[in-house]
């Protein structure tokens, strides 16, 4: 991300109705997303796609609360920033802990299940990101929308190859390798996020 992303996206730039419109896509996208892929990961024990429908989740809230402050000055949108770093990090920590979980079980995945959804999951992503691309260098809040975006897109395709792993491997390590990596790139993420909200909080006292 651009070292400047964080500083140049007025009020009015953030209430473009065009934009508006991309995020209420985006939401209700991610909503449907969320109960695919939850009933998926339970039907096919995949920690990684239970952990990509819990971030499907995150980010139908995610959108929700930017549509909740679009208008709103440059410190509350900052605000509303840091309470999603904060649960893209829960987020993070969560999977770790699943992907611990199932490492120590063992048990492999359905495969099949996981690549089928995999993809119909990219296929949504990369559809939101083409959208949201165009606002990627906005402040921090819609930094954030954009890093969910991209995260999601990249999630998805380690889904998939972790589900040509279980198959090949018949072996529940593609796996939890795929939800470690989801999970640390939404701690990253987090980071970038609030450091960001940090520095616009700082300008606005």
């Amino acid at each position: 991300m651009s070292a400047h992303c964080h500083s140049h996206a007025a009020p009015s730039d953030n209430a473009d109705p065009r934009y508006r419109r991309v995020l209420w896509i985006a939401l209700i996208l991610n909503a449907l997303m969320f109960g695919v892929e939850l009933a998926a990961g339970i039907a096919s024990g995949s920690v990684s796609l239970l952990a990509d429908a819990i971030d499907f989740f995150g980010d139908a809230a995610n959108y929700a609360v930017s549509l909740a402050v679009l208008s709103m000055a440059l410190a509350v949108r900052a605000k509303a920033a840091l309470f999603k770093a904060a649960c893209m990090l829960g987020f993070g920590l969560f999977v770790l802990g699943k992907a611990a979980w199932s490492a120590r079980a063992g048990v492999p995945p359905e495969a099949i299940t996981m690549g089928v959804v995999g993809f119909i999951a990219l296929f949504v992503n990369v559809g939101v990101a083409a959208m949201l691309y165009a606002y990627r260098n906005g402040d921090a809040n819609m930094q954030s929308v954009w890093l969910c975006s991209r995260n999601d897109a990249l999630s998805n395709i380690a889904v998939i190859l972790a589900a040509f792993g279980v198959f090949g491997t018949a072996s529940a390590w593609p796996d939890v390798i795929v939800a470690i990596i989801m999970g640390l790139l939404a701690m990253s993420s987090a980071f970038t996020v609030f450091k960001s909200a940090r520095k616009e909080l700082r300008g606005t006292t």
